[in-house]
């Protein structure tokens, strides 16, 4: 399947959290605000935030001030 422009923005967002293995919550801010800007979620970008959210309740992504 063929990733939308909106989730192709959002997976590079979260690929630099993953490389850096923190995010800040300015960062994180602003990826729920790119998945909110067009008023729809779609099934990539739901699968992209949840991949996030697992990791940093795992531990993998530390979320800093």
């Amino acid at each position: 399947m063929k990733l939308s422009e909106d989730a192709k923005r959002l997976r590079k967002m979260v690929d630099k959290a993953i490389e850096d293995h923190q995010i800040t919550r300015a960062e994180y801010e602003m990826i729920i605000h790119t998945v909110l800007e067009d008023a729809h979620v779609d099934p990539q970008e739901r699968a992209i935030i949840r991949e996030l959210q697992d990791m940093i309740d795992q531990k993998m992504i530390n979320l800093v001030p």
